[in-house]
């Protein structure tokens, strides 16, 4: 088994990390822009994919891969993990009718809500509590989906029913299908750019480079928030114009681990 993932803050990383750790320690994980994740799905029989929901749709980062690689997913027991922020609906399912069309076999799906990941939406934000409750909460789930697999062999199937690509269709999918069919091209970059170069380094798509001492956009945006969640400026937005909160997984994590030491 082999574990492949997109993870803009570290939402869906701290998932399937702890996913395939329950399952067999021995297992790891690459990041989907890695050279290393066609010759890791290649040689395994069985893959997780992860990744965060969209708007109840797949990151056009990963359906392309998937597309790209077609020939890889003939015959490849494959289940899926999606985190979200609040709603997914068919998060797992839309991938899975593209994987099934490579000749994937789906065992299941799991979606998993963490907290958000868009920095630039005051409507989202939650409390630094709230946040960390929803990880144990979701911490919970995933031990209890790793207990039932290896005793009963009982994958969930999360997002993949009919019911819930009605869900996702109408719940949001059609209504932000711009966004979603292919790469943004609205991100924002603020005078407050210093042209650090921390954006550039951390892109996978290589959508950012430094000209003239400041950062530009190339037009080839895979919505992942690390370039956001990381600008020490906060001079970086993609569906806003402030970035309110830099969401990254760690920042929750730390903020317990002090608030248990200081107690």
């Amino acid at each position: 088994m082999t574990g492949v993932y997109l993870s803009g803050t570290g939402n869906t990383k701290h998932c399937i990390e702890k996913f395939l750790a329950g399952l067999d320690e021995a297992t790891g994980c690459i990041p989907i822009e890695g050279k290393e994740a066609v010759e890791a799905i290649h040689y395994s029989e069985e893959v997780v994919l992860a990744y965060p929901t969209q708007f109840s749709n797949v990151p056009y980062m990963v359906k392309d891969f998937v597309k790209r690689n077609a020939e890889l997913w003939k015959g490849k027991r494959v289940f899926l993990i999606t985190t979200m922020g609040a709603f997914s609906g068919d998060g797992t399912g839309c991938l899975a009718r593209v994987l099934k069309k490579y000749g994937a076999v789906i065992v299941g799906g799991m979606q998993i809500r963490m907290p958000d990941a868009v920095c630039d939406s005051k409507m989202l934000k939650k409390s630094l509590e709230e946040n960390q409750r929803i990880i144990r909460e979701a911490d919970a789930k995933i031990e209890r989906t790793v207990a039932a697999i290896k005793e009963r062999g009982n994958y969930p199937k999360e997002g993949l029913s009919f019911p819930a690509h009605l869900a996702g269709l109408f719940g949001q999918r059609l209504w932000f299908y711009g966004k979603t069919t292919g790469y943004s091209k609205k991100l924002k970059i603020s005078d407050s750019c210093v042209g650090c170069g921390r954006c550039a380094a951390n892109c996978p798509m290589g959508n950012l480079r430094i000209e003239n001492g400041k950062a530009v956009s190339l037009g080839t945006c895979a919505m992942c928030y690390r370039c956001i969640s990381t600008c020490p400026k906060q001079a970086i937005t993609l569906l806003g114009k402030k970035v309110y909160e830099q969401c990254r997984y760690e920042k929750y994590v730390q903020e317990s681990v002090i608030s248990q030491f200081s107690e």
